[in-house]
């Protein structure tokens, strides 16, 4: 049934991007060295490059993510002009939640939480790997997450970046394992 369900949202969340007038992207720019140089490529190939959602639907491992921003109607706004910064979970990061949980999030009733989450992943404006420091980041979605530059870039402890600077036409992208939850988001009851 879950699997069926994801199929079916992420059909709808391609559906959404052909009936706004948007394809998947089919080449992701290659990260950048320095910041300078990122907005220099950034400028030079805007035109060619996807928006987030695109550049994400055209990666192909993150089919589940797709899927959840048309549920909770967020494509159009990681459409929008921007800039945006994404720590976007991959397939096997949803796949790593409690059992039921992401069926949970998926179901109409839980839209406001399921927004929550997603918008938690969101960072308003450009950070590029280079410009990571250790410290706490304001979400798009109000609360902070912290990051940790000791050991790698890892967020709230659970998550690690595991690909960084995938360049969208509205922002960038960082891949990362796992999927994090803002403060007050209770499991427990979403999965009793």
């Amino acid at each position: 049934m879950r699997k069926n369900r994801l199929t079916a949202l992420a059909g709808i969340a391609v559906a959404a991007l052909v009936l706004t007038g948007c394809a998947p992207a089919d080449e992701v720019a290659e990260p950048t060295e320095t910041t300078e140089e990122a907005q220099v490529d950034e400028a030079m190939t805007e035109e060619t490059l996807g928006n987030i959602v695109e550049v994400a639907v055209g990666a192909g491992t993150f089919t589940t993510l797709a899927a959840a921003l048309g549920a909770a109607d967020l494509v159009t706004t990681l459409q929008g002009e921007g800039p945006f910064t994404v720590f976007a979970p991959t397939d096997d990061a949803f796949a790593a939640l409690p059992a039921g949980l992401l069926d949970a999030l998926l179901l109409p009733e839980n839209v406001a939480i399921l927004q929550s989450i997603l918008t938690y992943h969101v960072v308003a404006g450009e950070v590029y790997a280079a410009d990571v420091t250790t410290g706490d980041v304001t979400t798009v979605e109000g609360s902070t997450f912290a990051v940790d530059t000791s050991n790698g870039v890892v967020i709230n402890g659970t998550a690690n970046v595991t690909a960084t600077d995938i360049m969208a036409s509205n922002g960038v992208i960082h891949v990362i394992d796992a999927v994090i939850l803002p403060p007050g988001v209770d499991v427990e009851a979403l999965l009793g």
